[in-house]
């Protein structure tokens, strides 16, 4: 488990986006070009927070297991353990999926 020995400072968070669709429904395997970006991920683990001007704690508005919608371009790419995962700001997400 890479994301157990890394912890974000501040208000980050590193996820884990969704593998991309290889195969439509239909059975046709699509190439890489065409598969497009994948927005979707998995929140791994979270900063504890930013400091504000009057020095309060702001947490980070994700919890470890959400699944969150992110920006098309941004984020920090960081392999741990051969594994690609992406450090954003909690502020550069744009939303997170609720069930």
């Amino acid at each position: 488990m890479a994301f157990r020995k890394f912890l974000p400072l501040f208000d980050r968070v590193l996820v884990e986006r969704f593998t991309a669709e290889t195969v439509t429904k239909g059975g046709i395997m699509l190439p890489e070009k065409a598969q497009g970006k994948v927005l979707n991920a998995t929140v791994v683990a979270v900063g504890p927070g930013s400091y504000n001007q009057k020095g309060d704690l702001q947490k980070v508005s994700v919890n470890v297991g959400e699944k969150v919608l992110l920006p098309e371009y941004g984020g920090t790419k960081v392999t741990l353990e051969d594994k690609d995962y992406f450090l954003f700001r909690d502020g550069d997400i744009l939303g997170k999926y609720v069930e």
